[in-house]
């Protein structure tokens, strides 16, 4: 007789049946997914969510990064969906769990969920490569939609980062000489702002009045300058994008931080 798999706690996620895909053929299973937070009622709510989805199985909910860790070895979930912020620390614990899953568990994709648009946070996700890494805001939660396009792109080997960290900081302007954006042209940070908006080379061509190869001759020299390794599983874009914004967001805190500190 087979059991329905249990959580860390104990708790039974019920089993369901396996919709077939659209290409006409059978699901071999549903995305199974773990999930961690420290938070009784985002836990529950998060499998509230995902119970209802016949493409998903929840087959652990977790309290901390070291339940997690034990959920991934004994369930072999597909995606692992994460707090960024857990005991003991409750710094980034859910960065260093993607980081560690990167070398134990390259196949399971990962979520990490933020209370904030924090660039940093999502850079460091992508650091060691941009496949199947997503970084979402909890406020996307109550979004079924958004939550769910997360977990089927990190189990296809994709990655997604929340629009918010791009809209919500895209618009700071400030630079210093030791920003590793100092050492491209103003045309090249025109360009690269418009990289961090979403736009493609065709889009920032329109908008710059410049021809197809000369945003491709700037985008290759902002990749270069800023060292992005020409490999297939990092989106250059998107990392050029997160450095871009967390040296804008670190340095309009530090100006913000120094107006605070002046003479009053």
């Amino acid at each position: 007789m087979r059991h329905a798999p249990q959580s860390p706690g104990g708790r039974p996620f019920r089993e369901r049946a396996v919709p077939p895909r659209e290409d006409g053929g059978a699901r071999t299973h549903p995305i199974r997914v773990a999930l961690a937070d420290d938070s009784y009622l985002v836990r529950e709510a998060l499998i509230g969510i995902l119970s209802g989805e016949q493409s998903i199985e929840v087959v652990a909910g977790c309290v901390d990064a070291d339940s997690l860790l034990e959920a991934v070895r004994e369930q072999h979930p597909d995606v692992i969906v994460t707090d960024i912020r857990m005991p003991p620390s409750g710094d980034d614990e859910g960065i260093r769990v993607a980081s560690e899953l990167r070398r134990t568990h390259p196949d399971v994709g990962v979520v990490v969920l933020s209370q904030y648009a924090e660039p940093r946070y999502a850079l460091a996700l992508l650091a060691e490569g941009s496949s199947g890494r997503a970084y979402l805001l909890k406020e996307r939660v109550a979004e079924r939609g958004q939550l769910l396009t997360a977990i089927q792109a990190v189990a296809a080997g994709g990655s997604l980062i929340d629009a918010s960290v791009i809209d919500a900081l895209v618009q700071a302007d400030t630079r210093s000489e030791d920003s590793a954006l100092s050492g491209l042209t103003p045309r090249e940070l025109e360009v690269l702002a418009l990289i961090a908006q979403g736009a493609s080379n065709a889009e920032i061509g329109e908008q710059l009045f410049l021809t197809k190869r000369a945003v491709e001759k700037h985008v290759g020299s902002i990749f270069f300058k800023l060292s992005l390794p020409d490999a297939h599983d990092i989106s250059r874009r998107v990392m050029a994008t997160l450095i871009y914004l967390s040296q804008r967001h670190s340095q309009s805190a530090q100006e913000a931080q120094g107006a605070d500190q002046g003479p009053h």
